[in-house]
């Protein structure tokens, strides 16, 4: 774990990667963190750095990709 909170701002910068913000629910064990990533891809290339993965021995992840209201709306307008 030590190692990847180490790496992470290098990891981040190589994989074009940036926290926007992170948030921890101590007595369960449980951080909330944003991310923006130019491509799904990239961010999937982070996750697959050996220092990253090594979290998953400690921590159990579930990434959700989301997207802003423009996006959205951007999406909408296109699969017409």
């Amino acid at each position: 774990m030590m190692e990847a909170m180490e790496k992470s701002e290098a990891l981040m910068k190589k994989h074009r990667v940036k926290n926007l913000g992170s948030w921890g629910v101590p007595n369960e064990h449980m951080s909330f963190e944003v991310y923006e990533a130019p491509t799904l891809d990239d961010f999937e290339k982070l996750g697959m750095e050996p220092a990253i993965l090594a979290l998953g021995e400690f921590e159990t992840m579930e990434i959700k990709p989301a997207s802003s209201s423009e996006e959205m709306a951007q999406m909408l307008k296109h699969a017409r």
